[in-house]
């Protein structure tokens, strides 16, 4: 199945320059990013197959993104999540 696909982070729309561009090489974002996508989540039980019925799936891989960002933030509700994704650039860029 297909995933929900993010938009190119070297684009540029909605902001003069690119998200990638905003985001400091050192911003914890990046480590963030870099940690996640080296974990073989499928080992640890997160579900990477889905069904093709429905609407797609966010990856399992963002969501631990997100969450992890909001953890180290201290943003713990799944609500004021979603109020970051719309507002903060670091959350945009993850």
């Amino acid at each position: 199945m297909k995933f929900i696909k993010g938009n190119d982070r070297a684009q540029t729309h909605l902001f003069p320059i690119s998200i990638d561009q905003s985001i400091d090489p050192d911003n914890e974002v990046r480590l963030i990013d870099l940690f996640v996508e080296s974990l073989p989540i499928g080992e640890y039980g997160f579900k990477t197959e889905f069904l093709e019925n429905g609407r797609p799936a966010y990856h399992p891989k963002d969501l631990l993104k997100l969450y992890i960002y909001g953890y180290l933030n201290k943003t713990r509700s799944s609500r004021d999540l979603e109020k970051e994704c719309k507002r903060n650039t670091e959350v945009m860029w993850v």
